[in-house]
């Protein structure tokens, strides 16, 4: 076995992404988010470029900065349609923080947003933050996409509205995280 810089994550071996084809080590969260890929290109319909993964976004609470990730987001018609986070263990525990990243990773709210551990899933309506369906088997899809794009507001962030999310994603995703987390980046 490798030399571990996260020893709450066992290191299986390599695996290509199935997304960019990079080669990215093998754990049992990777597997979860090559599942959640797999599932919106091949259920979904949607094209790999329409589908932006591994983003780094960073997040201020006051004077503090830190870099996490977001594992994906839907690129529809020009506009970014959903942010899916993936997490192990419980949704509704990151429902606040996972709306949070969908009201600083863009200008506008995310129309649709998701938090799956990978086998169960919460997809939440942007705008009100209302669970609007559950279960893997209802990540977005591009036909309800279509469908659908006319109804979203794309509403514009006020600098007040974003000061607050960023720092509720700050204290759930930086203040929250395991100490050995390899996802969060402190920014000094």
């Amino acid at each position: 076995m490798e030399n571990q810089s996260n020893p709450h994550h066992l290191v299986l071996g390599k695996l290509k992404d199935f997304l960019t084809g990079s080669v990215l080590a093998d754990t049992l969260d990777e597997r979860y988010r090559q599942k959640i890929a797999k599932n919106l290109v091949i259920d979904g319909k949607f094209e790999k470029i329409d589908i932006e993964s591994n983003i780094t976004l960073e997040v201020i609470a006051g004077l503090k900065k830190a870099a996490i990730k977001i594992d994906f987001l839907i690129n529809f018609q020009g506009k970014a349609i959903a942010l899916i986070k993936y997490a192990p263990g419980s949704l509704v525990t990151r429902r606040l923080s996972t709306l949070a990243l969908s009201r600083i990773i863009r200008p506008y709210q995310v129309p649709i947003v998701v938090i799956t551990n990978g086998e169960d899933a919460e997809i939440l309506e942007g705008d009100s933050g209302k669970v609007i369906s559950t279960g893997f088997e209802n990540l977005p899809d591009r036909e309800k996409a279509e469908k659908n794009i006319a109804s979203f507001s794309f509403k514009l962030i006020n600098k007040n509205l974003f000061e607050k999310a960023s720092r509720i994603a700050y204290a759930c995703e930086i203040d929250d995280a395991c100490p050995c987390d390899s996802n969060v980046c402190m920014i000094e």
